[in-house]
């Protein structure tokens, strides 16, 4: 809003007193105390003039002081800025909290005391992932039935978030059973390798490849919470010792009943059986559907993934792999 017409008259003809009046009566209708930028403030040159021509200059915050030309051509400070610097500057009755003093140090640019290196960083990763197999179970049979109401509960909830009644008969005992069943497809949390191959490794002088492919396999993605299933082929080539055919398959199954990405488990695989054995080599190679990419998503009802780990001479010698990849798909 501009100021009055009649009151700008009153200052070209020189009525002081009459111009003073006619301030205060204004200000006090449409003016914001200490020259505030609101809507009902005078342009900053029409504050600055009646000011001075006003005997009542309590009604504002020194407008003269502040029109005075910088010195030097220095940016003028906020008067009302402390000079330590603490707190943050008021300017035109706002905080300004964005008003740093010149030469005081931000605190986000303090260098930060170095942590782990990313060598050290690194190798602590590759050593966690090498000793996975040994890792110690994270849920025992007790942990199940303490659990059990919590997680019925939890599935209670979500079966009112999406509208349903949890009260009527087809859904009475639905949690109980969402429940036991998710401890089941999870149930590779309660298992431990070092358990599985225990009494089933055996010294044998067989040094040519063993391989056990189509081993059935059901997991559950990580992301969405929906079934991964497909087929694993393991290939290992001995060195003296040999593992009970049974026991690939239960390493698949206990990695496997986790919540996973296929990435991951095929490396598990490999690991596990490494460490077990310490054979010549190891190869493992997993196909799957994924149902996050066929009942949702993109929904893609053939795609298939096909993840492959490949350890020592595996990795090394191509007529080995070869030889391993024309077995599993023969």
């Amino acid at each position: 809003m501009t100021a009055p017409r009649g009151l700008l008259r009153l200052y070209k003809a020189g009525d002081a007193e009459a111009a003073g009046r006619v301030s205060l009566r204004v200000h006090t209708l449409h003016f914001t105390p200490r020259g505030g930028s609101g809507p009902g403030s005078a342009p900053e040159s029409t504050r600055r003039s009646a000011t001075h021509a006003c005997p009542h200059r309590g009604f504002y915050a020194r407008p003269m002081e502040r029109s005075k030309p910088s010195q030097l051509g220095q940016k003028e400070q906020p008067r009302d800025r402390d000079d330590s610097g603490a707190g943050d500057a008021v300017l035109n009755g706002l905080f300004d909290g964005m008003v740093k003093k010149p030469g005081r140090p931000v605190a986000a640019s303090q260098p930060q005391a170095p942590t782990a290196g990313v060598g050290e960083s690194a190798s602590r990763t590759t050593s966690a992932v090498m000793e996975s197999w040994r890792e110690e179970r994270t849920r025992s049979l007790e942990d199940n039935q303490s659990s059990l109401p919590g997680l019925a509960a939890a599935y209670t909830t979500i079966l009112r978030g999406l509208g349903e009644d949890p009260q009527r008969q087809g859904l009475l005992k639905t949690p109980w059973r969402a429940a036991t069943a998710m401890q089941f497809f999870t149930k590779g949390y309660q298992e431990k390798i070092i358990d599985v191959l225990n009494d089933a490794i055996f010294d044998e002088d067989h040094d040519e490849m063993v391989i056990v492919k189509d081993i059935d396999m059901f997991s559950m993605c990580e992301h969405h919470l929906v079934p991964i299933f497909g087929r694993v082929h393991i290939g290992y080539l001995p060195n003296k010792r040999v593992l009970g055919l049974s026991k690939l398959a239960r390493i698949v199954e206990i990695y496997s009943r986790r919540l996973q990405v296929q990435e991951r488990l095929t490396k598990q695989i490999a690991v596990a059986i490494t460490e077990a054995l310490k054979p010549a080599g190891v190869g493992v190679v997993i196909e799957a559907t994924h149902m996050c990419m066929v009942m949702r998503g993109v929904q893609k009802m053939n795609s298939k993934t096909v993840t492959s780990t490949m350890l020592g001479v595996f990795r090394e010698d191509p007529k080995t792999r070869d030889e391993f990849l024309t077995l599993i798909r023969s």
